[in-house]
């Protein structure tokens, strides 16, 4: 465990130990045999720190959780030198099942709702959370405070659709910039509240406004929207086989996919493109080079089963291969 504040922080409310395994072909009542099983730590925020972990980052994985599996969770991280702190609560984390139907190559995910938390067990990390930070005004002690928290993940049944929001709100009291990668009603609360960075899926995006968002002149100018109403300083509309687009109030852009074929599943995709976004703005990249290397690791994603999640070296390779963004 870290002594001091790192200088990105995710948090995982709802984390899981992620299952992957493959089967010829998935039909009802039959038993069906499945290859060997993988087990990966799983959650938003978790897959996001250990690409950036592998990134070389300097971050810190923050997560809720308890039993069994949260401690398998806990010892995965540890092989993979991401640096955790693991917060306990009474309940279990949750197991999700990623099966590959190897005849098809569809793949078949099994999301559970994860386990109850009090809000209790919530104001326990945030507490220790806020306590890593020097008080608002205070001179901040070198080495660099934290810079980002990326809060990235569905909420685990018990606490309330204001958790971002309140999040959002403590964000700005620190100085930190909150990106945040989630949907429904908390992510529309924490709009509400203001944060550095979002990322929704177009799906997300047509929820959250009721629209239907059809044509990508709608995607532009809903994203853009976002920025303009003062909701998030930086939106990052993920497309799926279409790419991404990137607002903000110096501009957007838009970049296309790489035309990869996702060998093993796209589960992890959207959070190795978060990942590597925020690690090329942290470092100070203008927003269409960063748009660039979010491109390359949700393409490297695709490359590998499970969610063992983006390569280093296949990111480093792909982001070569993407094409400038178009400014809009």
């Amino acid at each position: 465990m870290q002594t001091r504040p790192a200088g990105i922080v995710t948090l995982t409310l709802n984390p899981a130990l992620d299952l992957a395994t493959t089967t010829a072909q998935v039909a009802p009542t039959h038993k069906l045999r499945c290859g060997p099983v993988q087990r990966f730590p799983g959650g938003g925020g978790i897959n996001v720190a250990r690409v950036l972990h592998r990134l070389g980052a300097d971050v810190e994985a923050w997560a809720l959780a308890g039993g069994a599996a949260g401690a398998q969770m806990g010892a995965l991280l540890a092989a993979e030198g991401v640096a955790t702190r693991l917060h306990p609560i009474a309940g279990d984390t949750r197991e999700n099942l990623s099966v590959v139907e190897t005849s098809t190559g569809r793949e078949f995910r099994f999301v559970l709702p994860g386990p109850d938390v009090t809000p209790d067990e919530w104001q326990a990390l945030l507490t220790d959370l806020t306590a890593l930070m020097p008080e608002p005004g205070a001179e901040r002690a070198a080495p660099p405070a934290t810079r980002w928290w990326v809060a990235s993940g569905s909420l685990p049944p018990g606490l309330p659709d204001t958790i971002y929001a309140d999040l959002a709100h403590a964000a700005r009291r620190q100085g930190v910039r909150l990106a945040l990668d989630t949907s429904g009603p908390a992510l529309a609360a924490a709009l509400q509240a203001g944060v550095a960075l979002v990322k929704p899926s177009l799906r997300e995006l047509r929820e959250l406004l009721g629209e239907p968002l059809a044509a990508p002149a709608d995607w532009h100018r809903a994203a853009m929207s976002l920025v303009q109403q003062g909701q998030a300083e930086v939106v990052a509309l993920s497309l799926g086989e279409q790419g991404a687009l990137l607002a903000t109030p110096g501009g957007t852009w838009q970049a296309p996919a790489l035309p990869t074929v996702a060998q093993h599943g796209t589960t992890g995709a959207g959070d190795c493109f978060l990942a590597a976004l925020v690690w090329a703005l942290d470092r100070g990249d203008a927003p269409p080079e960063a748009l660039r290397w979010g491109i390359a690791a949700g393409a490297a994603a695709l490359q590998s089963p499970g969610t063992s999640l983006a390569a280093t070296a296949d990111v480093q390779r792909l982001v070569a291969q993407v094409p400038a963004p178009t400014a809009l």
